[in-house]
């Protein structure tokens, strides 16, 4: 099932206004808009700081220890990777640079991103593809106001695709609304009544996964969720939670977790409990790799996520170019970080890659200005290792840079596509 953006009425991130008012002038920030000489002709644009003639330096800042560096690692991984193996690139104004991209730990640590970022933020043109909503909020309004790209980043919080509120920001991966609405259509329309039970990560990341999927099964008369709780991101352990919830005589389970040790933990914890609901795990939590095969889930109790990216586990995708070429590409280029797809934030960086090139290849001037007009002006893009039914859109107010979602189910190898609700 490929479920689409959608117009929530409970979302409220229509745009009032527009990226478009970002080309106030044609010079980067501090830079010298003024004319060349006094016939009237206009000189060019001061190129912006992280950008000269020969080269082009991207900061990610993002977890690269703790309990998220394993996606964390993904997020560099990816993006290395793909820059490695495309060389330098042609931009728009017919100069030839080099791709750098600078990785800064953050821990999964508000203060420490906002810290990474006022550090860097004079010697990298702009920063993307980190890994998580607290830690990408916490610098959002430093860059905002020194009108520092945070493009492409890797949190679902509709915020950074509110191109009034968010004008220097947008986000890469499908609004947690959107993620959470999918497995919800999907469960309505099966037809069968379920009972639900609901455990959420208590900030605007677990909320925003309610928010659609009980938009989504609002009025369905054959869905009931019977138990909600939720964990704060800090908590080392959710048994307590688990042992509430299992007695709750759902039949599902609809589990908003971000924290890999955590999820791990969940399954390990059901079982335990002699619980065997159908699972929904979030896209940035349900690797194959590296989280339900060391949980040792059992495919027939029907694990479900959504996805938009091939999944280099997947028998099904064995023989295909986009996965072969990003698997040769991270074992040459991704050492420092991880050669090992476990986390599908690895497949999401090579695509912000891919994205990155493409708005490179539009920019006709050297400045963070033209570099977000030449973003927000991508649809139809069809990235390496993206599924069949979903594209890069750029241009959609209150929406990243992928909006749709293909729902699938483990098959105890890799995921499948699900059109039904077993």
């Amino acid at each position: 099932m490929i479920i689409r953006s959608t117009s929530m009425k409970t979302m409220g991130v229509v745009a009032l206004g527009s990226i478009v008012a970002l080309t106030l002038a044609g010079c980067a920030r501090g830079g010298d808009a003024g004319n060349g000489d006094d016939t009237g002709g206009e000189s060019a644009p001061a190129a912006s700081p992280g950008i000269t003639d020969d080269a082009i330096t991207l900061g990610v800042t993002t977890p690269l220890s703790g309990a998220t560096a394993g996606p964390g690692n993904c997020t560099v991984a990816g993006l290395v990777a793909y820059f490695g193996q495309a060389g330098p690139i042609e931009f728009g104004d017919g100069k030839t640079r080099e791709v750098k991209v600078e990785a800064f730990d953050d821990a999964y640590d508000p203060q420490k991103a906002l810290s990474n970022f006022q550090q860097n933020q004079a010697n990298v043109f702009a920063f993307t593809a980190g890994l998580g909503t607290p830690t990408n909020r916490a610098y959002r309004e430093a860059a905002i106001e020194e009108e520092v790209p945070q493009a492409l980043v890797m949190t679902g919080d509709p915020l950074f695709s509110d191109r009034d509120e968010s004008p220097w920001q947008l986000g890469f991966v499908p609004i947690y609304q959107n993620e959470g609405a999918a497995f919800g259509e999907l469960l309505a329309e099966s037809g069968e009544d379920h009972k639900v039970a609901i455990l959420f990560q208590n900030d605007d990341y677990g909320k925003g996964y309610v928010e659609g999927f009980k938009e989504a099964i609002e009025g369905a008369s054959n869905i009931e969720v019977v138990k909600e709780l939720s964990y704060e991101a800090t908590d080392t352990s959710v048994d307590a939670q688990l042992t509430e919830l299992s007695a709750s005589g759902a039949d599902v389970f609809f589990n908003a977790m971000s924290i890999t040790p955590l999820a791990i933990a969940s399954i390990e914890k059901a079982r335990e409990l002699s619980w065997t609901p159908s699972w929904f795990l979030p896209s940035n939590t349900s690797s194959p790799g590296a989280i339900l095969t060391p949980a040792a889930a059992n495919p027939e109790d029907g694990f479900y996520s959504v996805s938009f990216a091939k999944a280099p586990q997947s028998p099904a995708f064995a023989e295909d170019e986009d996965v072969k070429g990003f698997l040769a590409a991270l074992e040459e280029f991704s050492g420092d970080y991880t050669t090992k797809p476990d986390f599908p934030h690895c497949m999401w960086s090579y695509m912000v890659g891919a994205t990155l090139e493409k708005t490179f290849k539009s920019m006709t001037e050297p400045t963070r200005e033209n570099f977000m007009e030449s973003l927000t002006d991508i649809s139809g893009f069809t990235a390496p290792l993206m599924l069949e039914g979903t594209s890069i859109d750029t241009t959609q107010e209150g929406q990243p840079a992928v909006a749709a979602v293909v729902v699938q189910r483990f098959n105890g190898k890799g995921y499948e596509n699900a059109d039904t609700f077993e």
